[in-house]
């Protein structure tokens, strides 16, 4: 099975300065087959501009798999140029998306983004926590941005009892890029990597 990034964001690529340009690196670095020294390694992101741009742009350079499942949006008119035309998939629903997301992706690198981030991030853990999907490596890349969400989710969801301990060692929150990669690697050194249900 080739290993395929899902990179969730809705980050525009007019506001990707400072930090956020060092995840554009990571973004690039995944899709680099000797970086994590697999077979094949793809990405496979919503299809938009910013991060996931950067992300598939990395793939098509390195002569990976670049895919992306775009939805229609009004913001958004064209996919981004770095998606090979026949792995690029459109759709009207989120929820489609996100079940290719889910099924494929053998790793989920989450930037900063709105609405549609937070759903797509939600669903994975849901899944993880539920059981009805593998656990796999998920990286919330962005320190800043990430934090607050966190400590809302331990000072009332997990003081609610709503979720677990157990739950927040489904992910890393990171801006590290190099901690983002070794930690998928480690995970994948005891996983085998297939598809996720």
């Amino acid at each position: 099975f080739a290993f395929v990034v899902g990179v969730l964001v809705s980050f525009p690529a007019s506001r990707i300065k400072g930090v956020y340009l060092a995840l554009v690196t990571l973004a690039l670095a995944l899709v680099f087959p000797n970086l994590l020294r697999w077979p094949k390694l793809e990405s496979l992101t919503g299809g938009g501009p910013g991060i996931m741009e950067a992300a598939n742009k990395g793939a098509y350079e390195a002569s990976g798999t670049s895919a992306g499942v775009q939805i229609y949006l009004p913001f958004e008119s064209d996919a981004n140029q770095y998606i090979e035309k026949d792995k690029l998939f459109k759709n009207k629903y989120f929820f489609i998306r996100k079940v290719l997301f889910v099924k494929y992706a053998q790793a989920f690198i989450v930037f900063p983004g709105g609405f549609g981030t937070f759903d797509e991030l939600f669903e994975c853990l849901t899944l993880i926590q539920t059981q009805k999907m593998k656990k796999i490596p998920i990286v919330l890349m962005g320190v800043d941005f990430w934090t607050p969400l966190i400590d809302w989710l331990k000072s009332t969801v997990l003081e609610e009892g709503c979720v677990s301990l157990l739950d927040f060692e489904s992910f890393i929150l990171t801006d590290d890029s190099s901690q983002a990669l070794q930690y998928i690697k480690t995970f994948y050194e005891s996983h085998n990597l297939k598809p996720n249900f």
